[in-house]
């Protein structure tokens, strides 16, 4: 139970001002429920966004962690599997680079390296998904969509 901010009157929660001194109460703020920073996206777009190159990786997080996303089998297919296409980006740039670069002199003539070719693969690959997934499919990559669906299906 309250008190007047003037004479220290015992006041209810709802009085505007003290039945003693007449003072006006200060109005407690109500408690907001918090605000859900994903109301506003649609499943598809967050589908789109967990392919979009290089910071896909990011939006896919942010959507399998969510609770408004948790029961969408399909966006969770759409964030698994743009996971996976960014690791396969990864590796390409960490493992498969280094290791072209390092035979690139033994090779001799002008050729593209094996890695520019995997990249410029999940990167058409990456657009693939995003079309499919403006269209509202839910299309399964050659081993990327099998490792999508068996981790929806382990959560």
């Amino acid at each position: 139970m309250p008190f007047c901010s003037q004479c220290g009157n015992q006041v209810s929660a709802d009085d505007v001002f003290c039945s003693r001194c007449g003072a006006r109460q200060p109005i407690a703020p109500k408690p907001q429920a918090p605000v859900d920073p994903l109301s506003g996206i649609t499943p598809r777009t967050a589908s789109i966004l967990c392919y979009v190159p290089a910071v896909g990786w990011i939006a896919a997080i942010v959507v399998l962690a969510s609770q408004k996303f948790r029961q969408n089998r399909a966006v969770r297919f759409h964030a698994f599997q743009g996971l996976y296409l960014f690791v396969a980006w990864l590796m390409a740039d960490w493992v498969l680079r280094p290791i072209v670069w390092m035979n690139w002199g033994a090779g001799g003539g002008p050729h593209v390296p094996l890695d520019t070719i995997v990249k410029a693969v999940l990167l058409a690959m990456s657009i693939f998904m995003i079309v499919k997934a403006s269209h509202e499919e839910a299309y399964s990559l050659p081993l990327f969509g099998e490792l999508a669906q068996r981790s929806i299906t382990e959560n």
